[in-house]
């Protein structure tokens, strides 16, 4: 557990702005419940300390329990540390050497918590709202996969029109055997059963539309303010329902299922964001777009319980 003042005075530092309505429903279902079922992911940058005091616990000794996932293929091991002075050792070793710590996975839990903690604290006093229900890995146990969007409507733009406007900002290449965009300020979009690659323009990149400056120019917030606002209408990436959002481990073929059937939908394919990126926007206390980042590994719900 970690105390969730951690979160106020900034040692636990977000990333991404949050779905309100998301927010709601993790607050009704921790009501509902009286437990948390599944740990916020923290991460932070290598300690090489702490990575050999791991690789000794797992090696001398057996796992609390193990839980294997066939779909997925994955096994998940939980190893279980009691003796005081492995836990003086971590909390040492953490106070050395981690001023802070990052949210990779759990935004809506964390400022959900926070408001419970700030809000209804007194109307609750049988539940703890006072900590963070916490996993802690370091960057380099963690891929940052990408988190693409499929958006219903054209805003009234016939499907050359909006190709059109999309050139204004961006070079589109029509592909035939689309892949992941491979670098930054590279995207796919898959409009009317085509596959385009988009290349930002040069004065897009280097004099960006965005104000303020942000600490890093990100193709999400480039793709937020120049196509999904300006083109097709979306004043709030927050709360607009014609945004859905398709995680990064879904693949280009996540974006062709959520897109087929549906001639008026379209969809991008973003390049991962990148762990100094993230950790520069989270440093300046900026945030960056929501559903931004997927991390994985990630651990499935309901493994690990945290009752209130």
């Amino acid at each position: 557990l970690n105390d969730v003042r951690d979160f106020f005075s900034g040692k636990v530092k977000k990333h991404e702005k949050t779905l309100s309505e998301r927010e709601q429903r993790q607050m009704d279902l921790f009501l509902q419940w009286g437990a948390i079922l599944k740990p916020i992911l923290l991460t932070h940058p290598p300690v090489p300390a702490i990575g050999a005091w791991l690789q000794q616990v797992v090696s001398e000794h057996a796992p609390l329990f193990e839980t294997h996932f066939s779909e997925a293929g994955q096994i998940h091991r939980v190893w279980e540390i009691t003796h005081r002075s492995d836990i003086q050792l971590l909390q040492d070793l953490f106070a050395t050497h981690i001023p802070g710590v990052y949210i990779a996975d759990g935004h809506h839990r964390t400022s959900t918590m926070a408001y419970l903690h700030q809000q209804l604290k007194q109307s609750y006093p049988r539940l703890d709202f006072d900590h963070l229900f916490c996993a802690f890995f370091s960057t380099d146990q963690l891929d940052i996969l990408d988190y693409n969007r499929v958006v219903e409507g054209l805003n009234g733009l016939t499907p050359e029109q909006f190709l059109g406007r999309v050139a204004e900002v961006a070079e589109l290449e029509l592909i035939e055997n689309p892949r992941k965009p491979r670098r930054k300020f590279e995207l796919k979009m898959l409009l009317h059963g085509h596959w385009y690659r988009l290349h930002w323009r040069a004065p897009v990149v280097e004099v960006p539309p965005l104000h303020p400056l942000p600490p890093a120019l990100l193709d999400v917030s480039l793709l937020n303010e120049l196509i999904l606002h300006r083109l097709l209408g979306i004043a709030d990436v927050r709360t607009d329902a014609r945004i859905n959002y398709i995680e990064g481990s879904k693949g280009l073929k996540g974006i062709a299922k959520a897109v087929k059937g549906h001639p008026d939908r379209v969809g991008f394919a973003l390049h991962p964001v990148s762990f100094d990126d993230m950790m520069r926007i989270a440093d300046a206390g900026e945030s960056l777009p929501p559903k931004s980042t997927y991390f994985a590994p990630r651990m499935p719900s309901g493994m690990l319980i945290h009752t209130l």
